[in-house]
């Protein structure tokens, strides 16, 4: 075993990143505790009560994707569906995260783009897309002649995943009505994904994004049809800087698939 010392500064800094990949990204103390090092006192077990209610799972109040559905379908414009989907706790990402992400930029727009899910800066100022893949993509933006005045930005998913690991199935399904009702509310002529797992939440596929990405297609939202593209993810990008080619031929499609429809 080697010799217990202090960690040097780019090593605290590496622990730290550790811990937030991991999700941990709250102090609840000024000083560390161990653990292993404390012995717990016995509890006396309390006694049995007449009547007692089971113990409550909150991960599973209201888990219903046809309560998810009433409840979206139940919105008439979007600062109503915020205010629901703020006060829906169907799903668990809600427990964890520190709030909702709703949506950014303009809700008259006719280009909307949708991305997977926030991540720990989205989580801390309720805004898609604000952390360095935000700042990618108001660049991305910029190089086709649009700003955030021009389109609507929500996620497939608006509470942050633990570790910014990506959704279950179960969180998906029980937020995609959500995502649905807010494709209606906007009715974009033109929508553009971010990443693999947004595209096939939009497409409806489990093809991978590297197949898929530029390719234009029709899909059906909820009520709602719109003329559609898939593109490389901005922090997949900042990871890649290589595959940059590939999405600036995406954003050349859109910009003349934009130019053919009279948008922006």
């Amino acid at each position: 075993m080697s010799e217990t010392r202090p960690l040097n500064h780019d090593e605290l800094l590496a622990v730290l990143d550790w811990y937030r990949a991991a999700g941990v990204d709250i102090a609840v103390g000024d000083e560390p505790v161990d653990r292993f090092a404390v012995r717990p006192r016995p509890t006396p077990a309390a006694p049995p009560q007449e009547n007692a209610a089971p113990p409550v799972n909150l991960l599973s109040i209201g888990s219903d994707p046809a309560e998810a559905r009433r409840l979206a379908a139940s919105a008439q414009t979007l600062p109503e569906l915020q205010q629901i989907l703020g006060a829906y706790d169907g799903c668990g990402l809600k427990l964890r995260a520190t709030q909702l992400v709703f949506a950014d930029g303009n809700p008259e727009a006719e280009i909307m783009l949708i991305g997977e899910a926030p991540g720990a800066e989205e989580d801390r100022q309720g805004k898609p897309f604000v952390g360095r893949s935000g700042q990618l993509l108001d660049r991305m933006l910029a190089a086709i002649g649009l700003d955030r005045t021009k389109v609507y930005i929500a996620n497939t998913v608006p509470w942050r995943p633990p570790g910014n690991r990506a959704p279950t199935p179960e969180e998906a399904a029980l937020c995609l009505p959500f995502l649905q009702r807010q494709v209606e509310l906007v009715a974009p002529k033109v929508i553009m994904t971010l990443g693999g797992p947004a595209m096939q939440t939009v497409f409806s596929t489990t093809a991978g994004i590297i197949k898929m990405r530029g390719r234009w297609s029709t899909v059906t939202i909820g009520q709602h049809q719109a003329d559609a593209m898939p593109t490389l993810h901005p922090a997949y990008l900042l990871r890649n800087p290589a595959a940059k080619q590939q999405a600036w031929r995406d954003l050349l499609s859109f910009r003349l698939k934009l130019d053919e429809l009279g948008i922006g």
